[in-house]
């Protein structure tokens, strides 16, 4: 495999003749790097108006190798061929280089360039390009290789420091200007300039003190108020070291290769550095792997319009209310804080409400939301901040925060912020974990990134108070009251979502948006007297486990298990009440002449459900075949002899002779290995 070196553009803040001077003082030798043992002139030639200048020289390295691996290639020392042509006229320097020891098995090919500043020509932009492919070596290619990219990469920041310290030294001598170049003087012409260059930097004459040639003026004449990159297509290290941190020489070469490749070949909208940065940090800095997560994300944002969530992306006044999470200030690093008060919010009655495409977006928005105010950090605190820190308070979190279908809600929200969003959290607080929290853990860790959970702490009851506690991590004065804190927190209450406001049926289309959630966790149905709703489970073979989850939106209804052998078909029927129009949610699945006990069989007694109830309930399998869930209207119980019937159940008869009943449902097959089986009913549940 081929490896890849691309540097971020350097900018030396001194005009070009000067560092050429500085660059020449490396030659012949250069204590400053030891690696480089010495050089000798192969071929040398100038044009004839002195701008071009060429030099070839035979470079002797020493590398830092173990003896054995030298002894085996029968070599003490690597001679590298190195070719520079300057162009006083332009005032470029392309430097090539390619090794001449062991060049049929190994390829070295470096290209480095000196140019003046695009914005600012009393500047020298400095960029480097290299590549390294091991063909064969003695069976040790994978050694060799890690060798020479320690080698290298420790080579390529000594570099600008040895040309940093002939320029002090330059200065030092009093050597602060060097003439450009200039034309040669027209034949008979008498040339009354200032000496020419387009010689040797050594033979450039080499003034000093003239006035307004000392160090800070010639050496820092225009600097600008932040950091700039000297073409809009490149990088600065200047830039990178301000706005993304310190990456190491291959970190950097990484981010401009894929920064490079995104110009080139991507069609669409071009990430921000930032954003590209942590798609690397994801993958360890896998070109590859972070090029192929990112595209998919970005394929991702373009198809659901993710970037333009926070212009369109209204919250709910219900998400409002009952949605326990906010941005709080910001942490001691100035990562901006996000408050998460678990405990208090009903998942349940927000999912059952809003549906998962609401909170899915919310979400989303919640991370874009972030990645602004990161931004906007980066420029305040004057050093870069590319991820948020969440406290989250989980007081108050019990069973029924473990709901299966909120957490199947949950996985799926994490999925997607992981996919899209890696490395957008620097650190996760989470306080007041009661007992159960161990069983919600167990339940979403395997679904987040490795590196993401080494950025959790954890404290249970009061342990994250005093010295250890949030105060290592957020100022005293932004911590919540809630925490014993003396900062007020806007961040919402919570508390249980009115059944009244559950969703009745299906989403309507939305016009404005892609759906991003394709298939919704519960589904609505109507059940009408003479026409039962109904679904059909198959279990194929060995023990299974059907759960089910269900509330009871309007009237009383009856829930019902069979078992056929027998595949059902589906049916679609309308009401039997005149006034009724077809039910689009409602079908039936056992046809009119199966016969119970002989096409079908009963698994669990009937059970009355009312009005505003919550019913959660298994069954395991015993048997394989179709497995119906049933839920029919509730009437009076029939008569017998002369006893007259219930008042409740006239009552109740009367309730829904016009109106048809409305549940909402979920339901699920598990591996019977992996599920406690469990019934819990009640309209307290949620």
């Amino acid at each position: 495999m081929v490896q890849k070196y691309q540097s971020p553009v350097r900018v030396y803040k001194y005009p070009f003749e000067l560092v050429m001077a500085a660059y020449e003082k490396r030659f012949p030798t250069c204590p400053e790097i030891p690696v480089f043992l010495g050089s000798e002139i192969l071929h040398e030639s100038r044009s004839d108006d002195g701008a071009i200048h060429i030099i070839e020289r035979s470079c002797k390295l020493n590398v830092d190798a173990p003896r054995l691996l030298k002894k085996i290639a029968g070599v003490e020392y690597v001679f590298f061929i190195q070719k520079n042509t300057v162009n006083w006229k332009e005032r470029t320097l392309r430097i090539e280089a390619h090794n001449e020891t062991f060049a049929n098995r190994v390829v070295v090919l470096e290209t480095c360039s000196y140019s003046v500043h695009p914005e600012n020509e009393e500047w020298t932009c400095f960029e480097q390009s290299a590549s390294l492919d091991i063909k064969s070596f003695f069976g040790f290619e994978s050694t060799v290789e890690k060798i020479a990219m320690k080698q290298y990469t420790s080579n390529i920041k000594r570099g600008k420091e040895v040309i940093e310290h002939y320029l002090k030294e330059l200065i030092s001598q009093g050597i602060t200007f060097i003439p450009r170049w200039t034309p040669p003087p027209v034949c008979g012409q008498k040339d009354e300039r200032t000496p020419a260059g387009g010689h040797d930097a050594d033979d450039v004459p080499l003034e000093s003190g003239a006035p307004g040639t000392t160090k800070e003026q010639t050496g820092s004449s225009c600097p600008p108020a932040e950091a700039v990159s000297p073409d809009a297509d490149k990088l600065d290290a200047d830039y990178i070291e301000r706005y993304l941190g310190q990456l190491t020489p291959m970190q950097e070469s990484c981010l401009i290769r894929l920064r490079q490749w995104l110009q080139e070949m991507h069609k669409g909208k071009i990430p921000k550095d930032e954003h590209i940065l942590r798609f690397l940090r994801a993958r360890d800095f896998n070109i590859d792997k972070a090029r192929e997560m990112l595209c998919q994300s970005l394929s991702w944002r373009k198809q659901y319009q993710v970037d333009y969530i926070l212009q369109s992306w209204r919250p709910p006044a219900l998400l409002d209310e009952y949605y326990t999470g906010g941005w709080h200030y910001q942490d001691k690093d100035g990562r901006p804080l996000y408050i998460l008060r678990l405990g208090q919010m009903d998942t349940k009655g927000l999912v059952k409400a809003l549906g998962e495409e609401s909170l899915l977006r919310h979400v989303l928005s919640i991370n874009e939301e972030g990645q602004k105010r990161c931004e906007e950090n980066t420029n305040t605190f004057g050093r870069p901040i590319t991820s948020w820190t969440c406290l989250v308070d989980l007081e108050g979190l019990n069973m029924r925060h473990l709901w299966r279908p909120g957490v199947k809600a949950l996985l799926r929200i994490i999925e997607v912020v992981e996919d899209n969003y890696p490395e957008t959290l620097g650190r996760l607080l989470i306080v007041r974990a009661p007992r159960v929290f161990p069983v919600l853990w167990t339940l979403v860790s395997p679904f987040i990134n490795e590196n993401t959970r080494q950025k959790f702490l954890i404290y249970s009851g009061n342990n994250y108070q005093g010295p250890g506690g949030l105060v290592d991590y957020v100022d005293k004065d932004v911590i919540p009251d809630f925490l014993g804190g003396d900062c007020m927190c806007t961040v919402p209450e919570g508390g249980l979502v009115p059944k009244s406001l559950y969703q009745t049926e299906e989403e309507p289309e939305n016009s404005d948006h892609i759906r991003l959630w394709t298939e919704t966790i519960y589904h609505s149905a109507s059940v009408l007297r003479g026409a039962p709703h109904e679904i059909v489970v198959e279990i194929l073979e060995g023990e299974s486990v059907i759960t089910w989850d269900f509330d009871i939106l309007k009237g009383d209804v009856v829930f019902s298990l069979f078992h056929s052998k027998r595949a059902p078909e589906t049916n679609h029927k309308e009401a039997t009440l005149p006034s009724t129009s077809a039910a689009g949610d409602n079908v039936q699945l056992i046809d009119k002449a199966w016969v119970l006990g002989v096409d079908y069989s009963r698994m669990e007694s009937p059970l009355v459900c009312r009005e505003g109830e919550s019913i959660q309930g298994s069954h395991v399998t015993r048997w394989p075949g179709f497995y119906i869930l049933q839920w029919k209207m509730h009437g009076p119980l029939p008569c017998s002899g002369t006893s007259l019937p219930r008042v409740d159940d006239v009552l109740a008869s009367l309730q829904v002779s016009s109106h048809k009943c409305k549940l909402i449902y979920y339901y699920e097959v598990l591996a019977s290995k992996d599920f406690s089986s469990q019934v819990s009913r009640g309209s307290c549940i949620h």
